[in-house]
């Protein structure tokens, strides 16, 4: 892929952000890396989704940061970005959005338990509520240590990125992943719609049951060597 298609790409995942209703006004953005060239194309910042063309795209250094094309600022979380993709070496596409009710659970400080087989059908393990930035890192490069944070709680905690490729920035919001944009943009829609699920089933019951053996089945059908859902 050369770079005039990742832009069209990156702004398609953009736009689908929009198509799926996981934002409002400017509130989110979408990038694509191409690993090769260690560049990042990312959604300019504050620029309304219905003016913006793909020639807005931003490319950025995945290393630097440095603005190498592009005529306009890069969205304000561009460092979450370059942060998940450099110590992520699989993620091909990223997407932030202020979705409803995944903010919610982001707000609450609580994970997004898996509790039934839509969401684990993409999800392996709980998305993850990050731990709060100190003050001192909120001073000292928000967005960029947003993305360290990220990546220090799927270490700390063993989980797989790929698996499952989404974190709740701590009173902030989603952050999602896949192997392209558009594939990041597809993750964060049914993040929106399992959050949703989730919190509703926590209204009615609380315990939040859950039954682990169809738990593992469903993601494993769809995932992995024995994967058969879908058409070979």
């Amino acid at each position: 892929m050369n770079l005039s298609e990742l832009k069209q790409e990156v702004f398609d995942a953009n736009l689908k952000l929009v198509h799926y209703g996981l934002v409002l006004h400017t509130w989110g953005n979408a990038s694509g890396i191409d690993r090769e060239k260690g560049l990042v194309v990312i959604k300019p910042s504050g620029v309304p989704y219905e003016t913006m063309t793909p020639d807005d795209m931003v490319v950025l250094e995945l290393e630097t940061g440095k603005i190498v094309d592009g005529v306009l600022k890069p969205s304000t979380d561009a460092p979450t970005h370059l942060a998940i993709y450099r110590a992520f070496e699989r993620v091909g596409g990223a997407v932030h959005t202020h979705s409803t009710h995944a903010v919610a659970w982001a707000q609450a400080q609580r994970d997004i338990p898996i509790v039934g087989t839509t969401c684990a059908d993409y999800f392996y393990r709980s998305i993850p509520c990050c731990r709060s930035l100190t003050p001192e890192e909120i001073e000292r490069d928000y967005e960029g240590e947003t993305g360290n944070v990220i990546v220090e709680t799927f270490r700390e905690r063993g989980i797989d990125p790929m698996a499952t490729p989404a974190a709740l920035a701590r009173n902030h919001g989603p952050f999602c992943w896949g192997k392209s944009a558009l594939d990041a943009a597809f993750n964060a829609s049914v993040l929106e719609e399992s959050a949703k699920m989730a919190f509703m089933t926590a209204l009615l019951n609380p315990t939040l049951p859950v039954d682990e053996a169809l738990i593992e089945k469903h993601y494993s059908r769809k995932h992995g060597p024995n994967a058969y859902y879908g058409q070979r």
